[in-house]
């Protein structure tokens, strides 16, 4: 059974003092399935946020329909059993982080003798521990957006819908964010994501779709979309002299980069490399490195975006 289930879901907005009509999101038609992550990719202005908005009841859709959880969306059946991170969270500055959790395990009616315990572990779940008993008007952006993470877990919610749930983390708040996420998944909860960090969805989404001008152009399991084709193979080398350089010339793509005494060449496959490794093992040069690369998920992107575009 799909978690996020939408057919034909369009917003339309009126803008200005002659009500110019401005499609921000047209004909979506989706399905998360129960228990996967998925990112939700798109440039700004694409229309992720209002799609979000649209998932959770916040706004109507002008035309279209879908489900959440197996109730229409809005429903207020389906939305006690979501989590929700917004992309820029404010909270209330003057309470603690571990008061301000307390106040939302209230709201969603969690048991009086389960919530010292699941504040606790959450607060050490998204690293703030320690700084539990701070004002959160001392916190940095990065620490906001771990709370956040943190208030979107309470109550066991089914599904997680986070917006730019990344936004402002340094490389280590991001990878307990990642790590955050795939728990979820082994938690059997679904994780709907919208985000612009595209190494960090190909690390954690099982499946991926892609927003250009509010029409979703593509969507699909990340290892279908990237394949396994090779699309260059990299060698970085030390000590080769110009001669040997020319000479691996007629077999790389491009030219050669170079800097101090190391070079880097980039080869189509497997038979360019062979050929070029023979030379310079043979010449006696070091090889520091062979390594091949696939095509990645930004090309992927970048394609999908020209191609919507259009």
């Amino acid at each position: 059974m799909p978690a996020i289930k939408t057919k034909g879901l369009s917003k339309t907005y009126r803008v200005g003092f002659w009500g110019r009509r401005v499609d921000v999101l047209r004909d979506l038609t989706l399905e998360v399935e129960s228990g996967e992550i998925f990112g939700y990719l798109g440039p700004n202005g694409a229309g992720k946020s209002t799609t979000i908005k649209l998932l959770l009841g916040l706004v109507r859709p002008t035309l279209g329909n879908g489900e959440v959880l197996d109730s229409p969306i809005g429903a207020a059946r389906a939305r006690s059993r979501i989590g929700f991170l917004p992309e820029n969270p404010s909270f209330y500055e003057y309470l603690t982080g571990r008061e301000f959790l307390a106040f939302c395990a209230r709201l969603l009616s969690v048991p009086r003798s389960q919530r010292l315990e699941q504040v606790q572990s959450l607060l050490g779940d998204v690293g703030l521990s320690r700084a539990a008993d701070l004002q959160i008007r001392k916190y940095s952006k990065g620490m906001v957006q771990r709370l956040g993470l943190a208030q979107a877990l309470l109550g066991d919610p089914k599904l997680l819908i986070l917006d730019e749930p990344m936004s402002g983390l340094d490389p280590i708040g991001r990878k307990e964010v990642r790590d955050l996420i795939l728990r979820q998944k082994a938690a059997e909860r679904t994780v709907f994501f919208s985000t612009h960090i595209l190494p960090d969805v190909e690390v954690i989404c099982d499946r991926v779709g892609i927003l250009v001008d509010g029409k979703l152009v593509k969507t699909g399991p990340i290892a279908e979309l990237l394949g396994e084709e090779i699309e260059c193979i990299e060698i970085t080398v030390a000590d080769a002299p110009e001669p040997i350089l020319r000479q691996v010339e007629a077999f790389i793509l491009g030219s050669s980069l170079r800097q101090q005494s190391r070079a880097m060449v980039r080869v189509k496959g497997e038979a360019e490399l062979e050929k070029v490794l023979s030379i310079l093992v043979h010449a006696g040069c070091r090889v520091l490195s062979v390594i091949p690369h696939r095509r990645g998920l930004e090309e992927i992107f970048l394609a999908a975006h020209s191609e919507g575009g259009r």
